[in-house]
């Protein structure tokens, strides 16, 4: 856990039995046992606490984006009707064009056909990337 190898903690006791003696050696280990074993559940303890909290907060998040999210929803909702899609240009067509009526007075000279309309282009959708001229 920190590095402390076998022959340390050998150390450590023949250190401790030398400044306790061999009559307070058991009790002070005994001691030293339930003080660790406090400092490891009160770590837990406050390890869990904090991934509650963090789990808390995400849920937290997460709500907060969906109740965003439906604000943008409803929010679309309430302005597609009231931007207007544009219309689209009806082509015209050949025949619903009539020539005009040729006098009988003027003479049978070759006539021209009339000349066809064109249809003007439709305006460009802004979301669409650039036509080429």
């Amino acid at each position: 856990m920190f590095g402390i190898s076998f022959s340390e903690l050998l150390l450590v006791g023949l250190v401790a039995l030398l400044v306790l003696g061999p009559e307070r050696l058991p009790g002070a280990a005994r001691t030293a046992g339930l003080w660790i074993g406090r400092l490891k559940r009160s770590f837990n303890a406050i390890k869990q606490e904090v991934e509650r909290e963090i789990g808390a907060d995400e849920i937290r998040r997460q709500l907060h984006n969906e109740h965003i999210m439906s604000l943008e929803q409803e929010a679309r909702k309430i302005l597609s009707p009231v931007q207007e899609p544009a219309k689209p240009v009806e082509p015209v067509a050949e025949h619903s064009i009539a020539p005009a009526p040729v006098a009988e007075t003027t003479p049978a000279a070759p006539t021209e056909p009339a000349p066809t309309p064109v249809a003007s282009p439709a305006p460009h959708d802004p979301t669409l990337p650039p036509r080429a001229p």
